[in-house]
Order: structure tokens, then sequence, then C-alpha cells
């Protein structure tokens, strides 16, 4: 990946909807040229898709809850099935297999409380869940989608 990749990667991550012959200009590459990169990017699975950011408080979905999830359970089938459970499950955004105590974090979010003692019901259904600790989100810092292109 030469400079034109990562500054291409940089304008198409913070906006995808730039015509070719823009983002061409803005990294001093010709049109075709330009294109041919984005189009080898993804062929190598650097860009995954293209899609637009939704603002959740505006869709009605203003709570953000961590939740810590705990299982004794540490076999392959547990993991098929926990997974399965937690992809039926629109409203967890992320879900991470954590190193340390906790052994899976998700990412929530709800309408209110309500919405999430729904989503909570749900998770204690799937056997073998030991403890759920869940966390509200009062403010967002920092939300980006951006990863740090050139910086690794």
């Amino acid at each position: 990946m030469d400079k034109f990749d990562r500054a291409l990667l940089n304008h198409l991550q913070r906006d995808c909807s730039q015509p070719v012959a823009e983002l061409a200009e803005r990294i001093g590459l010709g049109t075709t040229a330009c294109w041919r990169r984005i189009q080898k990017l993804e062929e190598a699975g650097l860009i995954r898709q293209r899609v637009a950011l939704l603002d959740a408080e505006r869709l009605g979905l203003p709570v953000t809850v961590f939740a810590a999830i705990r299982t004794q359970q540490h076999n392959a089938q547990w993991l098929r099935q926990f997974h399965e459970h937690i992809v039926a499950l629109p409203q967890v955004m992320e879900c991470y297999r954590m190193a340390g105590d906790t052994d899976y974090l998700l990412r929530i979010v709800v309408a209110d409380i309500a919405g999430y003692d729904a989503v909570y019901k749900r998770l204690i259904e799937v056997p073998g869940i030991t403890d759920i600790s869940s966390s509200f989100a009062m403010e967002r810092i920092k939300a980006t989608t951006a990863l740090p292109v050139g910086y690794s």
C-alpha cells in the first residue's frame, strides 16, 4: 500500500459518496487510475463495504448500553449457539470475545431502559451465561468509524 492508497482510504472512509473524479483530483491521480485503485482495494478486502452511517438518536435509539457477559461454557457448540443468538438481536451493534474477567462485551442501542430490559431477557435465555453486567453510556466523547490509516 502506497501513499495514494492510504490517501484514498482516508477520504473514502470519511465520505464514500465522493465522485471518483473528485477523489482523483484530491490525491493527485487520474480518474481511471483512481478507480482501478479503489477496485483493487475492494478486491483485497481493505474496503469491506460502502454504507450510510445513521444517527441513532434521530432514529429514536438514544441509549447505548455496554453489557459484559460471563460464562462457564467454553466449547464449540455453545459458542455457535451464542453467536447465533447474538446475531439475531438487531440491537446488538458490536460483540467482542474478550480476554480477562469478561468473556464477551456487547454494545447495544435501544430507545429506553424498557428496550434494554427486553434485550436482557433475550440474552438470559442463552444457557450457560453466568453474569451480565450492564453499563449505560452517559455521554459519547468520541465515536468514529475512520481507522487510523498510515499510523500502524
